[in-house]
């Protein structure tokens, strides 16, 4: 099969321009381009099959633009997802209509606002918005409001829940929504609680609603400034949890883990938490359950000084010698993650009410925790 003469010919006319992307709608048999005077169309008038029909424009495309009929290698598509294409070529990948090409442009690292710009135009879905809103440069560029509103309208369409929570995640990136937006979200966590993760990840120290600070909260603070101005990570974190800000944080966490739509917002919830506490000990036994990583804390709080993570404890510990159980918290929620539920979610599928009870023995003890933090352990 070979393209009709006319469409060789209109197809050649507008690839003889400088253009910027090419895309094509394959329902309506038409290809789009953009260039800095516009769009322009070609209309295709197909002799056979529409998608052997395409092939034929594809390979047109490809021979203009890299030489070579063979167009983008889709097989490739777990390596460019990873972000290995290769910088120089960008602006070429947008120009062959081929949507997995668009994709590895939009997971490059040499991705740019410009080239940002013309990818969304050439695909403009949801996870190509959030992969480029991973990069700073799109971010603060004139792109990043841009894909922020586009996710904000999507996100009541979504079906994943950690698609969810990244796009929360991301939107609440400074500079990109307003404050009254940021609010809305916020307010449409209380139906949809995988909402307040991706608030937890992007800005626990400013929700839009605090706590009541812990009634010792002051009176730590003062006993301890002297280690958070030195840099010391488990006094700046016990100041942080017992301020309004952080038992905020503690109550948005617990609102979550009470009720867990499924798998994946479990697993997105414990990550989130153990990002929370990292600062206090970055170290822990991935293959630990929760039972053992409370003991660890625990033990953890009678071993000298002999690295950073002791010191600072030791250090808390002289300054304040009753708060044993608040230092052993924060140390075993540092050390939470994903390996917790592994071992739970490789036997079962369970959602809902029964996935939540077969991971109790993990959320009790999380729970625990929290309930140390917030100063209502019985």
């Amino acid at each position: 099969m070979e393209l009709s003469a006319e469409d060789a010919l209109r197809l050649n006319v507008l690839l003889a321009n400088p253009l910027e992307a090419v895309r094509i709608d394959e329902s309506s048999m038409t290809v789009y381009a953009l260039s800095e005077q516009g769009e322009a169309s070609v209309s295709l008038n197909p002799r056979g099959r529409d998608d052997q029909y395409l092939k034929k424009v594809r390979e047109l495309l490809s021979s203009q633009v890299l030489g070579s009929p063979g167009g983008y290698p889709v097989f490739l598509r777990r390596w460019t997802r990873m972000g290995q294409a290769r910088d120089h070529s960008l602006e070429q990948l947008l120009l062959l209509g081929e949507p997995e090409a668009v994709v590895a442009v939009v997971h490059a690292a040499g991705l740019s606002n410009e080239i940002a710009r013309r990818a969304w135009w050439a695909m403009p879905v949801a996870d190509n918005a959030r992969r480029m809103l991973e990069r700073e440069c799109v971010v603060k560029g004139s792109m990043g409001p841009v894909l922020a509103e586009y996710l904000i309208e999507f996100l009541p369409f979504e079906t994943e829940h950690r698609a969810m929570i990244e796009t929360v995640r991301l939107v609440l990136q400074p500079g990109l929504i307003e404050a009254d937006m940021r609010d809305k979200l916020w307010r449409q966590a209380k139906r949809r609680n995988s909402y307040y993760i991706g608030f937890i990840d992007a800005i626990p120290d400013e929700l839009p609603e605090v706590g009541r600070a812990r009634a010792d909260a002051e009176t730590v603070h003062q006993r301890l400034q002297p280690l958070v101005e030195s840099g010391n990570p488990v006094a700046q974190q016990l100041c942080r949890c017992l301020s309004e800000r952080g038992q905020g944080v503690l109550a948005t966490a617990e609102a979550v883990m009470k009720k867990p739509t499924n798998q994946d917002v479990v697993v997105e919830f414990l990550k989130s938490v153990q990002r929370y506490f990292s600062g206090v000990c970055p170290n822990g036994d991935p293959g630990a359950d929760m039972q053992t990583i409370v003991a660890d804390a625990q033990a953890l709080l009678d071993v000298p000084a002999v690295c950073p993570t002791t010191t600072a404890v030791q250090q808390v510990l002289a300054a304040l010698p009753d708060y044993r159980e608040d230092i052993a918290a924060i140390l075993a929620l540092s050390w939470v993650g994903e390996p917790l539920v592994n071992p739970i979610f490789s036997r079962t599928d369970a959602i809902g009410s029964v996935m939540r009870k077969k991971i109790e023995p993990v959320t009790t003890l999380v729970q625990q925790q929290f309930d140390q933090l917030r100063g209502t352990r019985g």
